[in-house]
C-alpha cells in the first residue's frame, strides 16, 4: 500500500457510485462533502457505473433530485455509454440483438443503432444488458440467437449483483451466466473493469495517470478497472467487499478505507 501523503496529490477521481458514493437514493455521508473538496482543489470528478439502465441525462437528474447534487452529463460514464461507443465504432448499420431493459433499447435507437429484440439470421452481435424488466421471453431468445448464428455475445459488465436498500439483486453478470450455462458462449464485457474506462476519463480530463484514484466498492469490477488502467486505485468497505477479501484477491486495492469520510480524511 502507498503511502496516505500520495492521496493529497490526487486531482482526477473516478468514482462507482452504487455501494461507495450511495446505496439507491441514500446518499452516504461525507461523499457531498468529498466531491465539493475535489472541486475545491481545481480537480475533477467523473462517475464510473456499470448500471446500464440510466443514460446521463437520468443520472443528472437523481443526483439532483435524490442528492442534492449539480452535475454534468459528460461526468458519467456509464457501462451503457460504453456499450454505445462500442458498437457505433463496430455495428453500425448493422443489426444487433440486444437484451435490455425498453429505456436501454430506445436509447441505442436514438443513437441509429439498429435493434432488434427477437432471434433472427441476419444479426451480427449479441448484447446483453442489466435487465429488471427481464422475463422468460428474453431469455428464450437470447438463447435461440446464440445457438442459431455464430456471432459475437457482449455484455455490458460483469456484475453479479447489483447493491439495493435491502442488500443484492442479480445483475448483469448473473442474467449472462444463465445464458452462458445454456448456450456455452462466453461474453466479451464492455463495462468496468475495462481499461478504455479510465483511458476516456483521462482523455476527457486532460489529467495525467499520476493524478488519477479509481475508488469503488468492489474488487473485480471497480479495483480491477483502475488496475487494467494503470492507475491507483481505492476501495470502500461500504458495498459487496469486505476487509477479508483483501487478503487473498487478485485485485489489489492501493489504498482501502471503511467509508468515504475516511477518505476524505486522508485526501486533505
Amino acid at each position: 500500500m502507498k503511502p496516505f501523503e500520495k492521496l493529497k496529490e490526487k486531482k482526477l477521481f473516478l468514482f462507482d457510485i452504487d455501494g461507495t458514493l450511495a446505496v439507491g437514493d441514500t446518499l452516504y455521508e461525507g461523499s457531498a462533502a468529498l466531491l465539493e473538496y475535489i472541486d475545491s482543489i481545481g480537480g475533477k470528478s467523473y462517475f464510473i457505473t456499470n448500471n446500464s439502465t440510466k443514460s446521463g441525462t437520468d443520472y443528472v437528474e437523481k443526483f439532483k433530485n435524490a442528492f442534492g447534487l449539480e452535475t454534468t452529463e459528460d461526468q458519467f460514464i456509464t457501462s451503457g455509454y460504453m456499450t454505445l461507443r462500442f458498437l457505433k465504432s463496430r455495428y453500425q448499420g448493422r443489426k444487433i440483438f440486444v437484451l435490455g431493459t425498453a429505456s436501454f433499447v430506445a436509447e441505442l435507437r436514438k443513437n441509429d443503432l439498429t435493434v432488434t429484440e427477437t432471434a433472427e439470421k441476419d444479426i451480427a452481435c449479441v448484447v446483453v444488458a442489466y435487465d429488471s424488466e427481464l422475463n422468460y421471453g428474453k431469455l428464450v431468445q437470447a438463447s435461440k440467437a446464440l445457438l442459431t448464428t455464430s456471432v459475437p455475445f457482449y455484455g455490458t459488465n460483469p456484475d453479479l449483483r447489483c447493491p439495493i436498500d435491502f442488500g443484492f439483486i442479480p445483475d448483469c453478470g448473473a442474467i449472462c451466466n444463465m445464458i452462458s450455462a445454456t448456450t456455452d458462449k462466453t461474453p466479451v464485457y464492455l463495462g468496468k473493469p475495462s481499461r478504455e474506462v479510465v483511458e476516456l476519463c483521462l482523455e476527457l480530463s486532460g489529467f495525467a495517470p499520476e493524478d488519477t484514484l479509481v475508488v469503488g466498492d468492489r474488487l473485480y469490477t471497480d479495483i480491477a478497472c483502475g488496475i487494467n488502467g494503470g492507475v491507483d486505485t481505492c476501495v470502500l468497505f461500504t458495498g459487496e467487499a469486505r476487509p477479508e477479501d483483501m487478503k487473498d484477491t487478485e485485485y489489489p486495492a492501493t489504498y482501502q478505507f471503511r467509508d468515504v469520510k475516511e477518505l476524505l480524511l486522508h485526501c486533505r
